[in-house]
C-alpha cells in the first residue's frame, strides 16, 4: 500500500504551534514513506469558515516550508458526495432525524434515573430521545433536522468486530478493536447531519479520506476516541478503512492543549515577533 496522508485544518482561526506539529508530522512521514501528503480544507461549518484564515493557512504552511499537491480539496465543494452517503444510509434505515437541542440533551440525559451525564466524542452522549419516533426510510430524506447514525440498527447491518491500526503508539503497530455495543456506550448515535450543515465532521472526514485514498491519517491523539464512529461508517459505507496515527498534543506552561481561541501560540504572532521556521520546529519538539 503506497502512503498518502494529509493535513486537514478548518479556516475558522489562526493556526496554532499544535497545527504546525501535525502538518510538519505528516510531511515527515510522508517523506520517510517515499508517499504522498495533500491538504484538505475542511470547511463544512460555513457559518464561521473565513476567507483570510483559509489564505493565512496556505502562508503560514508555505512558511514552514511545507509544499502540497494542489488542487485543494475543500470540502465546501464536496456536498453532493456527502449528500449521496447520507442517502444510502437513510434508504437502509440507518439514520433517523433528530429535533433535540443542547439543552434537550442536557436535560434528558441529566434526568434522575439516567445519573450523571457521560460525556463521548460529541459532548454529552445522546440519550436517544428520537430514536423510536415513526420514521419511514422509503421517504425523503429530511433536511430540516439534524440526523442521527442508529447505532442499535447498524449493529444488526454490520454484526463483526471493528479495528483499525494504530501506528502512533510506542512500538509496532498496533490492532485496536472494539464492537459496536461498546460504540454504542462510549459514543451514543452521534450526529451524521447537522441542521445547519447538511453534513458533519465524522461524515466528511470518512467521505473525503477515501476520495483521496489516505492509507495514514495523522492526527491528534484528542480525536482518536472518534476513530472508531469513523470505522464503522467506513464500514457501513463499504470504504477502506486507512491506519491511524494519534499523537501527543501541544500544550501550554498549564497542560492545557491549545486552541485556536489562543493567538498567543498562533504561527503568525511568532512569526511577526521575529521566529523562524527552526524555531517553530524546536519550539514542537521536532
Amino acid at each position: 500500500m503506497s502512503f498518502i496522508t494529509r493535513f486537514a485544518p478548518s479556516p475558522t482561526g489562526p493556526l496554532h504551534l499544535g497545527h504546525a506539529y501535525s502538518a510538519l508530522l505528516a510531511l515527515h512521514q510522508a517523506r520517510l514513506s517515499g508517499g504522498r501528503f495533500l491538504l484538505r480544507i475542511e470547511d463544512i461549518d460555513r457559518a464561521r469558515s473565513r476567507a483570510r484564515w483559509e489564505a493565512q493557512i496556505y502562508d503560514d504552511l508555505a512558511w514552514l516550508g511545507i509544499s502540497w499537491e494542489t488542487p485543494v480539496m475543500r470540502q465546501s465543494d464536496n456536498m453532493p458526495a456527502y449528500n449521496s452517503a447520507l442517502r444510502a444510509l437513510w434508504s437502509q434505515g440507518l439514520l433517523y432525524a433528530c429535533q433535540c437541542n443542547r439543552r434537550d440533551i442536557l436535560a434528558a440525559a441529566s434526568a434522575p434515573q439516567e445519573g450523571a451525564p457521560l460525556t463521548g466524542p460529541d459532548g454529552v452522549i445522546y440519550p436517544g430521545t428520537c430514536r423510536d419516533l415513526p420514521r419511514d426510510p422509503g421517504v425523503e430524506m429530511p433536511k430540516d433536522k439534524a440526523l442521527r447514525l442508529d447505532l442499535r440498527a447498524a449493529a444488526e447491518v454490520f454484526s463483526g468486530p471493528l479495528s483499525y491500526v494504530e501506528t502512533g503508539r510506542p512500538g509496532p503497530p498496533q490492532t485496536v478493536t472494539a464492537d459496536i455495543a461498546a460504540l454504542q456506550q462510549s459514543a451514543g448515535d452521534v450526529v451524521v447531519a447537522r441542521r445547519d450543515m447538511g453534513t458533519s465532521y465524522h461524515l466528511s472526514v470518512v467521505i473525503d479520506d477515501a476520495a483521496q485514498q489516505i492509507s495514514d491519517v495523522v492526527r491528534g491523539e484528542d480525536l482518536a476516541e472518534a476513530t472508531m464512529i469513523h470505522v464503522l461508517l467506513q464500514h457501513l459505507l463499504g470504504l477502506p478503512v486507512p491506519r491511524y496515527h494519534h499523537h501527543r498534543l501541544i500544550r501550554d506552561e498549564a497542560g492545557r492543549r491549545l486552541a485556536k481561541r489562543d493567538d498567543a501560540r498562533a504561527i503568525a504572532t511568532y512569526r511577526e515577533a521575529g521566529a523562524t521556521p527552526q524555531d517553530i520546529r524546536c519550539m514542537v519538539g521536532l
